[in-house]
This record gives C-alpha cells, structure tokens and sequence, in this order.
C-alpha cells in the first residue's frame, strides 16, 4: 500500500476519462489530495460555462465525497518555506500550487501522482509518480 497525493491534473484528466488511473493506483492505496487542490478544483466549477458547470460540479462533488483533503497547516508551510527557498536558490521557480502539493505530500508522507511531472521534478524530498501518456 502507498501513501498517495493526487494532483490536479491528474483530477482533470480523470474527469475526461483519457487516463487510466489504475496504472499507477492500486486498490490498497492510501489516496488524498492536497487543500490547494481542492480550490483548483473548484476554481473549475465556478468558472465553468452553463453548460458544463452541471457535469463539472458533480465530478467535482463526487471526488471531494471520496477523497480525504490533506490541510495546509503548520508543518506543511514549513516544508512548503524550505521548497520555496531550495527553488529560489536554484534560480528555477515553480508554480505556487505546485510547490503546496509537493509540500503536503512531503509534510503527510505521501507520493504526488501527476500528469506532468516537470513541476515536481528535482524538488528534494518529493517522490513523483507520473501518470503514462494518453
């Protein structure tokens, strides 16, 4: 069993069923996503036209149903303090989410699943599980 944090694109390409999460998921794993997560998720509903807005909120409905939302609290701003600075000093900025997920995932001992992994690639301490091309 892993310890398993999902990323938002994973969610998404789930939610257009061009991905098969069972190549990197097994039944037994321990999955969850990150608070940031969730705001991206449904950042999505809320911008979503009228048309798919029902579809979206009830995809995103059902994934906040299931999956445990990992909190930004203390020991993750500290991980999150130590990953902002480690890229800084690398002169390689990452994005703002990113750098939260790769927290939370550090900070509650979990593997970030994603669809791309450059955002995670040589963060220290973060164990990335790229999902295969579609």
């Amino acid at each position: 069993m892993a310890r398993l944090i999902l990323d938002t694109t994973v969610l998404v390409a789930s939610e257009r069923d061009v991905t098969a999460l069972d190549v990197v998921i097994d039944d037994a794993d321990d999955v969850a996503i990150a608070a940031i997560t969730a705001a991206e998720l449904l950042v999505g509903v809320e911008l979503a036209d009228r048309r798919r807005r029902p579809a979206r909120e009830s995809f995103v409905d059902g994934v906040l149903a299931v999956l445990p939302v990992e909190e930004y609290d203390l020991a993750t701003a500290r991980v999150h303090a130590h990953l902002l600075a480690a890229t800084r000093r690398a002169g390689k900025p990452r994005g703002a989410h990113d750098l939260i997920i790769a927290a939370t995932a550090i900070a509650t001992a979990r593997e970030v699943v994603t669809a791309d992994a450059r955002g995670f690639a040589h963060l220290p301490d973060v164990v990335v599980r790229e999902l295969p091309a579609p």
